[in-house]
């Protein structure tokens, strides 16, 4: 018997799937183009925008026998065992393959952003947590885990990472990017991408591209980004991270830009992405975004015209299901309506893809090979050091913290005994248990209350509630100054509730209206400050809250965003002194909740001056964090001369002068003193986190290159300018520790797609 030379993996994948098209008919090769959420909610209360109103019926058995491109979301729909998902996801694999001509499986997804998204799965720290630990490395070895864990549940694509840049912290979904610089965001989103598809996953950044700057911080609102705004701060990261971490798939986003939807726009999808960026994946739609240019958009008549003005862009698979590229889209190629190349062109790069995965191989098998553990003690491990790595010690003044180990803890709030606390609204608990309420967890999650009093075990730890994370009721301040003020210190545990569209206070969404924490929090932690006993506020949020309403009031704050379900212990483990924190700033947290949106990424006028009343000046900026140990830090750099496609160095030795182990996170900032366009006034071009034993010093050596300081100029172009630089050292975005000043000759450079984007580090001890 001859093999068909589809089927030979000795033969390149081009030539392999070339030869497979040639083999299908129309309607097999649109088969490949779309998939099928198996068990999706058609009663107005799923886990995706709208879900209802978009999922198309159709015939199982029908539709297989011309093949199928993606199964959507086996274990994140519902509760299920894994060991038995596997099994079924097996089954359905295999009743797919049987059922077509030419024994194809599907590409089977799931969500990923925050862990696997499946019952039992390790709920890790949400991204902004992992922004906050400035450690790519280590971000890098969680994705691995969830990529291994992924594989041996027979999932091949993972839905993340999110490299939205936060423009306006109101919005929702701010929980689930990385953080509000594009530096960060990318380093750390190529890590995650780099993990993922080591352990064979395909990796799929989003929201490509603009979604996070949506107006008002309303989701799926219109984005009014600039033409450089957005080629500056909005894509970078996913340069960054296709360049540096080989993603097979990117995700279009919901939004329009100047009135073009993302999921419509071949400059975006086809001209930057694919023939200037050199991206070769296959380009997948956010949940029913295609059938949105037709209802939410008003771009498109029909299912059919939607079908063809995102294939035309370049999206390659319609998700979540069959809605625009099933029948429609068939019946339009069949009418003449749409080429039957724009099908050739995206089922050639889904069959690719599918080659590479070893899905076309006669050898393919979808039975399990390993045991399936989804939170293994080494995830858990991992998931605890995320944790403490994240928290960031916002204040002590008074050195309340660490607290003593027999004092009296009064714990205080809604977020104290709720494990859900932990987590953001992509973790299986947060994302679908509210469906199944009789559903236990599926993971142990200690909570803050349970973890104290586990590290502090010769403390007097009393609780009360005091009052919801949401609801306006007073009716619990009365108990919980009560046990206030019969205590040595109050930690007083507030923030967020993670939920879909509304139904939490943070999350997709749910956007707000100001940065004033949630329900009656706010007045709670007045009444606890009124005692005059010492507060520690400990956060526990999705994105950053106006703090300076207690600006001077409060003993120590500590955020944590959103940690996971190890965040409890490593919460626990920096009140007790036992975790020295870490954590830097993602974004900026804000002195009033009103005066958004605002970032630390601001030209001269979006700086506090004397043409406006209003000081958006942040109470802790960007890259914010404190620990309980000092560092001294020296550099003797001064600066030089360098051409516009020269370099420099700038080095800096930090030595840990105090008595403990810690790390310290030495930052970089550019200032540009005079530009063509406006500038933002500093902008993070590099970092270098530092673990160090007391007396121990490093020496952190940043290879600045002038590419570093391009932008776009006032024609689009991007360039690198002569003149004026300053190369800023520094612990935050606002603590300027040592400053280099460039001086930049040479004529005006114009960068292509191979211009540089890291600033290289390089460390050596000192003695």
């Amino acid at each position: 018997m001859t093999t068909a030379p589809w089927r030979d993996p000795a033969l390149p994948a081009a030539a392999r799937v070339d030869d497979l098209l040639s083999r299908m008919t129309l309607q097999e090769k649109t088969a490949q183009l779309y998939g099928v959420w198996v068990g999706a909610a058609t009663d107005g209360d799923g886990v995706a925008p709208l879900q209802s109103e978009m999922t198309a019926e159709y015939d199982w058995d029908e539709l297989i026998t011309h093949g199928l491109g993606q199964l959507t979301r086996s274990y994140g729909t519902a509760p299920v065992d894994p060991a038995l998902g596997a099994q079924a996801l097996a089954r359905a694999q295999r009743r797919i393959a049987w059922a077509g001509r030419f024994g194809i499986p599907a590409v089977a997804h799931e969500e990923c952003l925050a862990g696997f998204t499946a019952w039992g799965a390790t709920a890790y720290p949400v991204p902004l947590a992992w922004g906050a630990t400035f450690d790519p490395p280590l971000v890098e070895e969680m994705a691995r885990h969830i990529g291994d864990d992924l594989r041996s549940a027979g999932v091949h694509q993972g839905l993340a990472p999110v490299l939205d840049v936060v423009r306006d912290p109101r919005w929702g979904r701010v929980e689930e990017t990385i953080g509000e610089d594009p530096y960060l965001v990318g380093t750390v989103g190529a890590a995650y991408v780099r993990g993922l598809e080591s352990a064979g996953i395909v990796a799929t950044l989003k929201h490509f591209a603009g979604y996070a700057s949506s107006a008002g911080a309303r989701n799926l609102a219109p984005v009014r980004a600039g033409v450089r705004e957005f080629a500056d701060v909005t894509l970078p990261p996913f340069e960054m991270a296709l360049r540096e971490g080989g993603p097979r798939s990117v995700m279009a986003a919901y939004t329009d830009t100047d009135g073009i939807p993302a999921s419509a726009d071949p400059s975006l999808l086809t001209e930057l992405l694919r023939e200037h960026w050199g991206f070769t994946g296959t380009v997948v739609a956010d949940y029913f975004g295609i059938g949105f240019l037709e209802t939410l958009h008003r771009v498109a008549g029909s299912p059919a015209e939607a079908a063809h003005a995102a294939l035309a862009a370049g999206i390659d698979v319609e998700l979540p299901t069959l809605k625009c590229y099933g029948k429609p889209l068939l019946e339009a190629v069949r009418a003449g309506a749409v080429p039957e190349a724009l099908i050739d062109r995206a089922a050639r790069r889904v069959l690719l893809q599918k080659c590479e995965l070893g899905l076309l191989d006669e050898d393919w098998d979808p039975e399990p090979t390993q045991r399936i553990d989804l939170d293994s003690a080494a995830n858990r491990e991992l998931a605890r050091r995320l944790a403490e790595e994240s928290v960031v010690l916002l204040d002590n003044p008074d050195d309340v913290l660490p607290l003593p180990p027999d004092t009296r803890i009064a714990v205080v709030g809604p977020r104290a005994a709720d494990a859900l606390a932990m987590l953001g609204c992509y973790s299986f608990p947060s994302h679908v248990l509210p469906r199944y309420p009789e559903v236990p967890m599926g993971i142990d999650i200690p909570t803050v209350l349970e973890s104290l009093r586990a590290e502090l075990p010769d403390a007097k730890v009393t609780f009360a509630e005091g009052c919801d994370t949401s609801d306006p009721d007073p009716s619990g301040f009365e108990e919980a100054v009560a046990r206030t003020s019969e205590a040595d210190v109050c930690v007083a545990v507030l923030g967020d509730r993670a939920g879909l569209f509304g139904r939490g206070t943070s999350g997709e969404g749910c956007d707000v209206t100001d940065l004033q924490l949630p329900g009656v929090q706010a007045d709670l932690l007045d009444a606890l400050v009124a005692t005059g006993v010492p507060v520690v506020l400990v956060l526990l949020t999705g994105r950053p809250y106006a703090l300076g309403r207690w600006q001077g009031r409060l003993a120590a704050v500590v955020q944590a965003f959103f940690p996971g379900e190890e965040g409890g212990p490593a919460v626990a483990g920096v009140l007790s002194g036992r975790v020295n924190p870490s954590g830097r700033l993602p974004v900026s947290v804000p002195q009033v909740p009103g005066g958004q949106p605002w970032t630390y990424l601001q030209p001269p006028l979006g700086l506090a001056g004397e043409v406006s009343n209003l000081d958006p000046t942040p109470l802790y900026a960007f890259g914010h964090g404190r620990s309980y140990t000092t560092f001294a830090w020296e550099s003797a750099d001064t600066g030089a001369e360098i051409g516009t496609d020269g370099s420099y160095d700038v080095a800096v030795t930090v030595r840990n002068t105090g008595e403990r182990a810690g790390a310290e996170v030495v930052q970089l900032y550019l200032h540009d003193p005079v530009a063509s366009v406006t500038r933002p006034d500093v902008r993070l071009i590099g970092y270098r986190r530092l673990e160090l034993d007391p007396g121990e010093a490093a020496h952190v050596t940043f290879r600045f290159h002038a590419d570093l300081s391009a932008f776009t100029d006032r024609s689009g172009t991007r360039v690198v300018e002569p003149g004026a630089l300053e190369l800023r050292l520094a612990a935050s975005s606002a603590d300027v520790r040592h400053t280099a000043r460039l001086s930049l000759t040479g004529p005006v450079r114009v960068l292509g797609a191979d211009r540089r984007l890291r600033c290289e580090t390089e460390v050596s001890g000192v003695g």
